[in-house]
């Protein structure tokens, strides 16, 4: 599981990583600065960067008076002290545990607008009931995933066949589609109508043995001419291409004005016969895809399911004892909401302009880290209680809006990365391929290239990023990756929420600042009321305005 404190500090390195000197590969490097350019060209990976990654700590910050501080906005005192963190012990074996996270989460919905869980694992010892009822469960969903997924096998054979036989069609069909098009050019009708011939003589005509005109035009019945006076007529009126019938002996004429007849007739009713079993066939294949879709949506769940009752923790933690009834539970929250300058500007916090702020949106965060070291008991035929232990975490932060959908999303996507894997692997990307084939099939696209408009979009892909390479860092050269922050791309970038391109400016430093004083009393307010709520000793708040 990824550490939630480093990835804020690789995310945000000028405000929440230490600033030191720091031996990585052999060489002294400064920190912040080689996580920049790292993180660029590889990413925040959790076996690289994380790995080097220097949280700032609470106690490393310098101390300020709360009042001062916020009335001195310019001096950034929120920057230099952005961190506040308290740990919270509860130890009661008869008592359930669910209340402590209940209350908290039920509290953390007033002050907070948003509240996500981003980290939810569990590990049992073996010998514990606990522990086999989970795998029971487990496996009863692997048992339903292996069932649909057989169904789902099933049908993805179904429709890849048809998707190839309607690939022949296509083929089949397309000499007549050019043959009847009346805007075909007439060389490319001439050259369908030679093709037509030809599947007739191999296909249709051959059938009559010694009669067909192959065996006519060998030379042993004396029509050496048929043959070619078939291939050239465009009619059954014996004309060719020039509009002027062929002169021909009487004998040669009368074949092949059977044949001829024989042929066009053959044209309408084949083209009308394939096009009947196409359009047949490409129902049938909408209707496979649509069952193949529904078995997808219905595996999933079990899929996820299967995942999640796995047990996901490290399991040489020493409480976990082997014939121990005990279980490890851990749970992260975070917590977020907008803070906006203008309440402090109102209070006369800081200088009237900010009321025409119009910069990044800052949030008031915290991270709240529940580990619980339980011992379960059954309490009904279904139902279990977990008495036990729990070290609760309080933890401040100030992030832009970039910042912290970047945060959730390397969360997601280190905790959801294999459950993910299974699923898309199992449907959506066999599913995909096959739209792609559809679409071809379906929508009229007979000549799309799929493999070539793939390699089309790569290449475009990648001009697109040596653009962006090429152009201006807004002072701050190898944060995070290779797209460069520019107005026009804004609307773009929004919406993808990779990564912060840009380091605050003056004025977001100010807001960031201010915000994370707030965000600091609002975590000690946190804290200092649930210990208060439980009869716990406390002490004065320092952040009680004066």
């Amino acid at each position: 599981m990824v550490d939630i404190h480093k990835l804020i500090a690789a995310i945000s390195p000028d405000v929440y990583c230490q600033k030191v000197k720091k031996q990585i590969d052999g060489k002294d490097v400064d920190l912040i600065k080689w996580l920049k350019r790292t993180i660029k060209y590889e990413g925040i990976k959790k076996d690289g960067v994380l790995k080097e990654v220097e949280p700032l700590k609470p106690g490393d910050m310098p101390a300020y008076d709360y009042d001062d501080a916020k009335a001195d906005a310019l001096n950034l005192w929120g920057i230099k002290s952005p961190i506040e963190q308290h740990k919270l012990t509860y130890d009661s074996p008869a008592e359930g545990l669910e209340p402590v996270y209940f209350w908290l989460l039920d509290f953390l919905n007033g002050p907070y607008k948003e509240i996500d869980k981003v980290t939810d694992n569990f590990v049992a010892s073996p010998g514990s009931g606990h522990f086999s009822e989970m795998q029971g469960k487990a496996t009863q969903m692997q048992q339903e995933a292996s069932r649909t997924m057989g169904n789902v096998n099933t049908v993805l054979k179904s429709v890849l066949n048809l998707v190839y036989d309607l690939k022949e069609f296509r083929i089949r069909l397309k000499p007549y589609k050019t043959y009847h098009d009346e805007e075909s050019k007439d060389n490319e009708k001439y050259k369908a109508l030679l093709s037509l011939k030809q599947i007739w003589l191999d296909n249709v005509d051959i059938r009559k043995g010694r009669g067909s005109i192959n065996a006519l035009s060998s030379g042993e019945l004396d029509f050496v001419t048929l043959r070619d006076a078939f291939m050239s007529i465009m009619n059954d009126k014996l004309q060719n291409a020039k509009g002027d019938k062929l002169d021909l002996n009487e004998r040669v004429k009368r074949i092949l004005e059977q044949r001829a007849s024989e042929f066009f007739l053959w044209i309408k009713e084949s083209y009308s016969s394939l096009k009947q079993r196409y359009e047949i066939e490409r129902n049938y294949l909408k209707s496979q895809v649509n069952m193949l879709k529904l078995y997808a949506k219905w595996v999933k769940p079990y899929l996820v399911a299967a995942q999640r009752l796995q047990q996901s923790y490290e399991s040489k933690n020493a409480a976990l004892v082997t014939a121990f009834n005990t279980m490890i539970l851990e749970l992260q929250l975070i917590a977020s909401s907008p803070y906006d300058i203008k309440d402090d500007v109102a209070a006369g916090l800081v200088p009237d302009l900010f009321n025409n702020y119009t910069g990044r949106k800052y949030y008031k965060v915290l991270v709240l880290e529940f580990d619980f070291r339980s011992i379960p008991q059954r309490v009904s035929q279904r139902d279990w209680a977990f008495g036990g232990k729990v070290d609760i975490k309080f933890t401040s932060y100030s992030l832009n809006e970039e910042e912290l959908e970047v945060l959730k999303n390397e969360i997601n996507k280190d905790d959801l990365k294999s459950v993910l894997e299974l699923v898309d692997g199992a449907t959506k990307e066999s599913l995909d391929q096959i739209d792609k084939e559809i679409r071809a099939l379906t929508e009229g696209k007979e000549d799309e290239d799929i493999l070539k408009e793939d390699e089309e979009k790569e290449a475009e892909k990648k001009k697109k990023k040596e653009e962006y390479e090429k152009g201006d860092d807004f002072g701050l050269k190898g944060l995070f990756s290779a797209f460069k922050f520019k107005k026009k791309d804004k609307e773009k970038f929004d919406k993808k929420k990779t990564i912060n391109p840009e380091p605050d400016n003056e004025y977001e430093a100010v807001v960031r600042s201010q915000c994370a004083i707030e965000s600091r009393s609002l975590c000690f307010t946190v804290f200092d009321t649930y210990k208060k709520a439980h009869g716990m000793p406390s002490h004065n708040n320092p952040f009680d305005t004066q």
